[in-house]
């Protein structure tokens, strides 16, 4: 389970040595090409500086509040930018101790424009959560930067009524940079499971406007961060609906299992499926993408064919030239997977505009 998308540090610079390049660098920046020189240089960046999320939703009072909408209930945590859209709309980082697993990491939010849109006050917004591959720590290569277009697809797919506007939570799934933990509780290791199913949940419901019910939740993922997140869906179908599972694997890996079958079983999508088509639901929807530039189509295809039935409905998303990596995965979503589970999940809805017929 191996991936690598750009990473930026997202770190700001001391603000002495910010106010010496812009004094020091303005004239050479000017000359060479005015002010977009001097953007491109980062003598204005704003990159690491305070950033906040949901101007609006103080405004609403209790009883104004809709069935089926959670506001923010706090406490509220403290965002620094590691990038701002063409659209104005930003990605913020935060560090998470997370109450239920222990574990202490980063953890990336993106918020759509209709988000801070004083007529969505009191709506609640779907959230994606979205996970990397690769060592997925200590960075989430989805929120670092705009270089792979998860944000710019949610932008668009919204502009063209394709996809919802989902807010994106993106948090690092391993606990270091030797292991990995297969998005699961290993006994005697971190509780990475617990992390991503319970306390990133908690952590975006304390912030964020959001849907009481599992038709407003769901996780994206490629490669590691794929195998968790349909493994979350299937494991909890009473929290989550549907996943975006891109280049995965379909059975728990990590050597710091050691053998332990009766947690790996807890943690198997195949086990998982089965039982969930037992109890007959509740109906999970899962899309899987694979590109054609790599390998584990029939792998996918296989599980589709035994597990992909009754309350347990898949797709495949098949990228043409893809490979096993977030861009091409990204481009897939674009292409219909964002389209395919923006149609089981909950859209925020507007207030009518006054006078409007």
């Amino acid at each position: 389970m191996t991936e690598e998308g750009p990473q930026t540090t997202g770190r700001r610079r001391p603000q002495h040595l910010r106010r010496l390049l812009i004094s020091g660098g303005l004239a050479f920046a000017l000359a060479a090409g005015g002010g977009a020189a001097a953007y491109k240089y980062g003598l204005f960046s704003d990159i690491g500086d305070p950033v906040s999320f949901g101007k609006v939703q103080e405004s609403a009072a209790a009883e104004d509040i809709r069935p089926g909408v959670s506001m923010p209930t706090g406490p509220k945590a403290t965002f620094v930018r590691t990038y701002r859209m063409p659209d104005g709309t930003q990605i913020g980082r935060t560090t998470l101790t997370g109450a239920k697993s222990g574990f202490t990491g980063d953890v990336w939010v993106w918020v759509p424009k209709e988000y801070d849109d004083p007529r969505y006050a009191r709506s609640g917004f779907p959230v994606l959560i979205s996970l990397p591959g690769g060592r997925g720590y200590p960075r989430n290569y989805w929120g670092t930067g705009p270089g792979l277009g998860l944000e710019q697809a949610v932008i668009d797919g919204a502009k063209a009524g394709k996809s919802l506007p989902f807010i994106l939570v993106m948090p690092v799934i391993n606990a270091d940079t030797k292991h990995h933990f297969d998005g699961s509780d290993i006994p005697g290791q971190p509780k990475m499971g617990t992390w991503m199913a319970d306390d990133v949940p908690d952590f975006t419901r304390a912030n964020f406007r959001t849907f009481t019910s599992r038709d407003g939740w769901a996780f994206m993922g490629s490669s590691s961060g794929g195998f968790g997140a349909f493994k979350h869906v299937l494991k909890y179908p009473e929290r989550f609906k549907a996943a975006i599972a891109s280049g995965v694997d379909f059975v728990p890996d990590s050597p710091l299992w050691k053998g332990n079958r009766q947690a790996m079983d807890e943690n198997n999508p195949e086990k998982l499926a089965e039982k969930l088509i037992a109890a007959g639901g509740p109906d999970v929807y899962i899309n899987f993408q694979i590109g054609t530039a790599e390998g584990g189509r029939d792998a996918t295809e296989k599980f589709m064919q035994e597990y992909g039935k009754g309350p347990v409905h898949t797709r495949l998303q098949v990228i043409q030239d893809g490979e096993h990596n977030g861009k091409s995965y990204v481009r897939g979503m674009k292409e219909g997977s964002l389209e395919w589970i923006s149609k089981v999940m909950l859209a925020p809805t507007p207030d009518p505009v006054p006078g409007a017929r």
